[in-house]
């Protein structure tokens, strides 16, 4: 059986080829879209880091109650965040909070339009379910190393590693909701001379709205799920006290850092859960 062995499809050394061209002639563009990405980052740690701690916490508040309308998602909001204050992993917190909200909007404005292009064309959700399933099944630290070697150390390539990690669930999602329209509907639409744009805008969209704040959740839930691993690669937040704790087996840190990204986890889902699944705290 050595024989199979002997004539190796040089898998590897073809994806290395590969990397080593993206650095040669792709350095511009992503140096480019390294300053753009940090950029963002950074003015999000100045608007969570910037104001008092306390302000930043009674905005979030604010902000959960208006979306909610729910004074329980507002007090406990509150007391999550303060809890968080209280166990000295404020500034942890924020810079978590300003990647995963940009790995979020990144995939957001990736995922929705090709969700919608999935949706309308049968082929191009064929074209996109492989590379879905790869980009979400393959080890996160495999497409790490060229992140690295493209990028740098630093919060960028843990943003390009979740975004990479989170963005298929919104293309999913979105094209769930919208092939769910009931077909009467769009029906009924283009009888009264509805344009498709219209009839995206203003029946399917609608209608696929739970879907894709499903898919705002799971992108969120799934780019909190990636602080560890960014830490790993450089990115400051809450994954950094975990790898710490974990290096040295503080068991105190280790729990205190994790309970911080579960907090924080259970305030955004509560914040931007769609109203169709319910509105318990």
């Amino acid at each position: 059986m050595n024989w199979i062995t002997d004539y190796r499809i040089p898998i590897g050394p073809w994806a290395k080829e590969f990397v080593d061209w993206l650095t040669s002639n792709g350095e511009w563009f992503f140096n480019w879209l390294s300053y753009i990405l940090s950029h963002v980052i950074d003015a999000l740690l100045f608007v969570l880091q910037a104001p008092n701690p306390f302000v930043v916490i009674a905005a979030i508040v604010l902000i959960a109650y208006w979306l909610r309308r729910s004074i329980i998602v507002g007090v406990l909001t509150a007391i999550g965040l303060l809890l968080i204050m209280n166990q000295g992993y404020w500034k942890e917190t924020t810079e978590t909070l300003a990647l995963v909200l940009a790995a979020t909007f990144v995939c957001m404005i990736i995922g929705v339009p090709l969700g919608i292009a999935a949706a309308r064309r049968a082929w191009v959700y064929s074209f996109m379910r492989p590379i879905l399933d790869l980009m979400q099944t393959i080890p996160t630290f495999v497409y790490l190393i060229p992140a690295l070697i493209l990028f740098g150390l630093g919060t960028v390539p843990g943003l390009i590693a979740t975004v990479i990690f989170a963005v298929p669930s919104p293309i999913r999602l979105t094209r769930l909701g919208i092939i769910s329209t009931p077909p009467s509907l769009v029906e009924a639409a283009e009888s009264f001379g509805a344009t498709p744009m219209q009839v995206l805008r203003k029946v399917e969209l609608p209608f696929a709205t739970p879907q894709i704040m499903a898919g705002l959740t799971q992108t969120i839930m799934l780019s909190l799920s990636m602080v560890v691993i960014s830490a790993l690669v450089g990115a400051a937040g809450l994954g950094v006290p975990v790898v710490r704790a974990l290096n040295t087996v503080n068991v105190a840190k280790g729990f205190e850092s994790g309970l911080c990204i579960v907090i924080l986890a259970i305030i955004l889902d509560r914040m931007f859960r769609s109203s169709d699944a319910g509105d318990g705290a």
